[in-house]
């Protein structure tokens, strides 16, 4: 029972637990970024997105906006919901690209039918298992927010969620709510014998029964003689293949601003000081 209270969700609401402190610490913890940049990289390789097209994402509990980031590296736009105001403060002083509005997954999605190529979800799934309030029954949240992410999906497309269930019976529950609301698909689990890189990812489908991707770290990939994370390759790959400039580098600066001008944003004009290290302080 000491292992459970230690799980965020047990010691308060998402919306109080992520509080100005505990959301600035979040974002600022490097091996959080890190392990956040990687989990959304592989939801977003389960996507199975056309390549080098693209494509609008929804990212339910986007938090300060850390997957937001690799989103937005990756070429995509995305929307984000989140239900902690401090951590969407954060993400705005960060400057994040992606457009966010405060909410309640709980209570379901409110966009227009068909308005995304697909979804992703980073550690948030398993808060919806629990009851905050009298009024909270996690069958009906849980179906309530899969039954509205249904609608809001374009047909054919996909829902990746990363999330960390307490047992088995969270699983259960779960996936009954998606499969209720008219998904497919199921549960993918990364390096399922490692204590450490376990990774529970749920995979759902729009468009009908379609084969769940192979997990990472299984013994198939094993015998091949692999023992690396193949999409962090893959990923340096692409943005050497796309040209794209080395983050913070001023080619970098210079592509962001120009799409924040897209976007009709205000931004600072283009001097030679831009992108240009700083040392000491101002």
């Amino acid at each position: 029972m000491a292992a459970s209270t230690r799980r965020p969700e047990h010691k308060a609401p998402p919306d109080i637990f992520y509080n100005e402190e505990e959301a600035r610490k979040y974002t600022s913890n490097t091996r959080m970024i890190e392990i956040q940049s990687q989990m959304t990289e592989r939801a977003l390789e389960l996507l199975a997105l056309q390549e080098d097209v693209p494509c609008f994402i929804l990212d339910i509990g986007c938090g300060s906006g850390l997957s937001g980031q690799t989103l937005e590296e990756s070429g995509h736009f995305w929307i984000g919901v989140d239900i902690s105001s401090a951590m969407l403060s954060v993400a705005l002083e960060r400057e994040v690209e992606g457009d966010m509005m405060l909410g309640d997954m709980g209570q379901g999605m409110c966009f227009r039918a068909g308005s995304f190529d697909g979804a992703i979800s980073i550690s948030a799934l398993q808060w919806l298992c629990n009851a905050d309030k009298t009024s909270h029954s996690p069958p009906k949240r849980l179906f309530k927010f899969f039954s509205t992410l249904y609608s809001c999906l374009s047909r054919g497309s996909r829902a990746v969620f990363q999330f960390y269930p307490e047992n088995s019976e969270q699983i259960e529950l779960i996936t009954q709510q998606a499969m209720k609301a008219g998904f497919t698909g199921g549960l993918v689990v990364d390096y399922p014998n490692s204590t450490k890189a376990k990774k529970m990812f749920l995979v759902l489908f729009t468009g009908g029964h379609q084969k769940l991707p192979k997990a990472l770290g299984t013994e198939e990939q094993q015998n091949t003689g692999t023992d690396h994370i193949p999409y962090s390759d893959k990923r340096e790959r692409m943005k050497q293949i796309r040209g794209k400039a080395p983050k913070k580098s001023r080619d970098w600066i210079l592509e962001k601003k120009e799409r924040r001008r897209r976007q009709g944003r205000n931004v600072r004009p283009d001097t030679k000081y831009t992108g240009r290290k700083r040392s000491g302080k101002f």
